[in-house]
């Protein structure tokens, strides 16, 4: 979220465990500079390969680049509403985490009708969501103010469940590559919790330190086939891929310092697209392997 990014001071990376490799000139420009504002947010690819951003050209708005260069207008937020997060159920359904009326929205992509799947005035700033493939959903949901942070789960019938409270700024959200787990990272501690998911009511529980790095914000975070996350490492200008066991595995740097979020597409599901604060565009870098979530739509 914009009041934590605004106030990070840019420094020297240092990793969080051991020195690890840098991957340099990967990236590219898929959208240009000040295209989407510096509220550029929540990367997400659908079934046909679209691209979607929250932000584009003015807040409270969601954009859609359908080729390198061509964005434009895909819906217009109600009033009151700002987009963060954005996934994409198995279904093809949007839904956005609007953080300043307290909302997840669902999003049909057809007609582009927009409803209210969950609300809560109990919730601070929806910030980040994950799917899992039973259709549930978790929110992460910072307080700025105080940099402290909650979990939700919301269920398929749009009814929401506090999984935590009085955490770190929540910010970053993932569902584990074979469902097992949650991964929720912290932007001000930054930390990367790893949870045990129930299979059955899909709360969490068996919370442990996954990894935490010294320096820079964390932000959103997607996992691949293989289980590992790629997280965007707010001021530090780069991607750091974590394997599932806690590992530092490659940091992969960007022409942007200040990374918002990451979401994976393409034919093969192996581009992963990167928005940037500072810059209000979208870079974009080749993967090893494909997305979780490309996955899951495309099968």
């Amino acid at each position: 979220m914009r009041e934590f990014r605004l106030r990070v001071l840019g420094c020297a990376f240092l990793s969080a465990l051991v020195a690890s490799p840098v991957a340099l000139a990967q990236t590219r420009d898929y959208v240009t500079d000040n295209v989407f504002t510096q509220g550029v947010e929540g990367p997400a690819v659908d079934v046909q390969g679209n691209l979607y951003a929250v932000n584009f050209a003015e807040e409270g708005t969601i954009g859609i680049v359908d080729k390198k260069d061509n964005a434009q207008l895909f819906v217009k937020l109600p009033q009151g509403s700002t987009g963060n997060g954005i996934r994409f159920d198995r279904n093809g359904t949007m839904y956005v985490a609007d953080y300043s009326a307290h909302n997840v929205l669902k999003i049909d992509p057809k007609t582009k009708a927009i409803s209210v799947h969950a609300h809560s005035d109990k919730m601070n700033q929806p910030n980040d969501i994950a799917i899992a493939k039973s259709g549930i959903i978790y929110a992460s949901d910072p307080k700025w103010a105080d940099n402290t942070g909650n979990l939700w789960k919301v269920a398929v019938d749009g009814s929401v469940t506090l999984l935590e409270a009085n955490m770190g700024t929540t910010n970053g959200v993932e569902v584990s590559a074979d469902e097992k787990h949650l991964y929720v990272n912290e932007s001000v501690q930054r930390k990367v919790w790893k949870y045990d998911i129930d299979k059955k009511t899909g709360d969490v529980k068996n919370k442990r330190l996954l990894i935490e790095f010294k320096d820079h914000g964390l932000d959103g975070m997607r996992s691949d086939a293989d289980g590992n996350l790629y997280i965007a490492r707010y001021a530090a200008g780069e991607v750091a891929v974590v394997s599932s066991e806690g590992t530092l595995l490659q940091r992969i740097k960007l022409k942007g310092q200040k990374p918002t979020n990451v979401a994976f597409g393409g034919e093969d599901g192996k581009t992963v697209y990167v928005t940037l604060q500072d810059r209000g565009a979208i870079e974009t870098f080749r993967s090893e392997l494909p997305g979780r979530e490309w996955l899951l739509q495309t099968k």
